[in-house]
């Protein structure tokens, strides 16, 4: 996957737009859980080919592409399998955009399908407002190509964020910012290098983007800015319609609000990592991203092999945040707005074990370094004030080892499943047992009075 804040161009030479100066606020760095939700037309077919690790060659990596959300270009890729699907399924001479008369929504609760993000976990939720199809889901004055007027005939950002809020998290929006099928007509995307060159640069589709997100900010105040793959070259400048312009009433309208990296300019909040590992710890705030299965949005073809389980998740999380991260854990909806029970199993377990085990990841800082592997069970390491937090990735180890900056005569406090403590003595050479109540956790936390 690309580093998109190495994507900046084009060269304005001596004469660079003015960008703002901004940090990532500290309550998106203590937030460290957020959902994304991906809903859109690609929920009506929801579906993709799907492959787990390793994927498929890189020359047939977008004609079976495991993105459900990708349909809209899939289909258009002749024999490819979307497009056989597409013909056997809505006929032969039924567009994509048909679709959007297809799309159902009227069992969807805002309030009930929030509350299950709540539930388990996020700090902050970030719905798809529009993804690479056009399609918006508010009710927005650029497009009769919107959910109020087509589809669900509801303005589902507007009753996702008035849920979100109600419920006391952050909401954010995200926005395709380079990529509208619906407006262009280039080939479809069969490439990485397509992926660039096949999408608007021009003023008029600038100006068109513009409209769109000034639209969301005015009318949400969203928290967050996720856009993707980039801006149109055509909105870089130092015009009022450009990134640079626009970030600049984005922070004054929102001063506390934070950005992504994949804007395609010089200046980015935090950094993204998507389906990825990163190894060690980023100085930077950084967020992974992905979904509980290979697509963010609802792949029907996918099972239980190509998911996350429940347990596989918290050790996604823990692992991010000891790397100074957070996690944007994606769930895909069906069409009617309902959250699959693969998905929904894998968040509720999640919930469960962080509001036991919370306090090692709300508002934490990453130690010295991510982890370690000295014996027992491999550990990684978060930071608050003078506690730092060990947790045991491996429960079942039985026993972990403390790190030498850790006195072998300090007393690892073991946070039960219903979040009481268990004192736990270290042992010889700085072993500490892992209490058999905790040993068939995802992970056992332990916390240690440590000082700064």
């Amino acid at each position: 996957m690309l580093n998109f804040e190495t994507r900046v161009g084009p060269d304005f030479g001596d004469n660079p737009p003015s960008y703002p100066v901004q940090d990532v606020p500290e309550w998106y760095r203590d937030a460290k859980l957020g959902f994304f939700i991906h809903w859109g037309l690609y929920s009506v077919p929801a579906w993709a080919t799907a492959h787990g690790e390793g994927g498929v060659p890189t020359e047939d990596a977008y004609a079976h592409h495991q993105y459900a959300e990708w349909y809209g270009n899939t289909v258009r890729i002749a024999g490819s399998p979307s497009w056989e699907r597409h013909q056997e399924i809505y006929g032969t001479g039924t567009s994509y955009e048909d679709l959007a008369d297809l799309w159902d929504a009227k069992a969807f609760d805002a309030d009930d399908f929030v509350a299950k993000l709540i539930g388990a976990g996020a700090r902050y939720v970030i719905p798809t407002t529009k993804h690479h199809e056009g399609f918006c889901l508010w009710d927005t004055e650029t497009t009769d190509f919107n959910s109020v007027e087509r589809g669900p005939k509801r303005d589902l950002v507007s009753e996702i964020g008035t849920a979100v809020r109600a419920q006391g998290a952050r909401f954010g929006v995200y926005f395709s910012g380079a990529l509208d099928w619906h407006v262009s007509d280039f080939p479809p995307i069969e490439s990485d290098t397509d992926l660039f060159r096949f999408r608007r640069n021009d003023e008029h589709f600038a100006k068109y983007s513009a409209a769109q997100l000034e639209e969301l900010i005015e009318r949400f105040a969203p928290d967050v800015l996720w856009n993707d793959i980039e801006w149109p070259d055509g909105g870089k400048g130092h015009e009022d319609h450009a990134v640079a312009a626009l970030l600049r009433r984005y922070f004054e309208a929102i001063p506390d609000g934070v950005v992504n990296d994949r804007w395609g300019v010089p200046y980015h909040g935090f950094l993204t990592r998507e389906y990825r590992h990163i190894e060690d710890i980023i100085d930077e705030p950084w967020e992974s991203t992905r979904g509980l299965g290979y697509s963010f949005g609802y792949n029907q073809a996918e099972s239980e092999e190509h998911s996350l389980s429940g347990e596989e998740l918290v050790r996604l999380l823990v692992d991010v945040v000891s790397k100074n991260g957070n996690l944007l854990i994606n769930v895909g909806p069906r069409a009617d707005g309902s959250i699959p029970e693969l998905q929904e199993k894998a968040m509720n377990l999640m919930g469960e074990w962080l509001r036991a085990n919370g306090d090692a990841i709300y508002g934490t800082r990453p130690w010295i370094r991510a982890g370690d592997n000295l014996g027992g069970s491999p550990v990684s390491y978060t930071r608050k004030g003078d506690d730092l937090f060990i947790l045991a990735n491996d429960p079942s180890a039985g026993s972990i080892t403390l790190p030498a900056e850790v006195s072998d005569t300090a007393v690892a406090h073991w946070i039960g499943a219903d979040g009481t403590e268990i004192e736990g003595p270290a042992g010889d050479s700085g072993s500490v047992a892992i209490p058999g109540s905790l040993q068939g956790q995802p992970v056992a936390v332990a916390r240690v009075a440590f000082g700064a």
